[in-house]
């Protein structure tokens, strides 16, 4: 499933009750914002094998989240200096508007899930 606006909603070839929407500079503000509960942001490239991996395995991981929100770092370069992205995949953590930080884990279930838990605890601050 495609829509033709900026934030596009797809379908992942991997069975997956995670939604996942691809944000760009001008909606990724807004849109992780106005999000209710917790969204998982993911800068990727098309160049970068660990990103294509992280595209293929985080849908399909049962991950306690609500959302998957891609943004892909050659064509968002905006965001990417806002949220101080110095390497791919890098994966930021978002619960009701407020940003937690980001999540630093090898990207396996026990790991990505640990990493989530202690990004939720710190205490929130504003979206860079």
């Amino acid at each position: 499933m495609n829509t033709d606006s900026e934030c596009r909603l797809f379908d992942s070839p991997i069975s997956s009750i995670v939604r996942e929407l691809e944000l760009t500079d001008l909606n990724v503000d807004r849109s992780l914002l106005d999000f209710p509960g917790t969204s998982l942001l993911v800068f990727t490239s098309e160049g970068c094998a660990g990103c294509r991996w992280a595209r293929h395995q985080l849908p399909g991981m049962g991950l306690p989240i609500d959302r998957l929100c891609w943004i892909d770092a050659g064509r968002n370069g905006g965001a990417v200096e806002r949220y101080e992205v110095f390497h791919l995949p890098a994966l930021f953590v978002v619960r009701n508007g407020a940003f937690h930080g980001a999540l630093q884990a090898r990207l396996t279930l026990p790991e990505v899930s640990r990493g989530l838990l202690q990004a939720l605890a710190r205490q929130p601050q504003e979206l860079p």
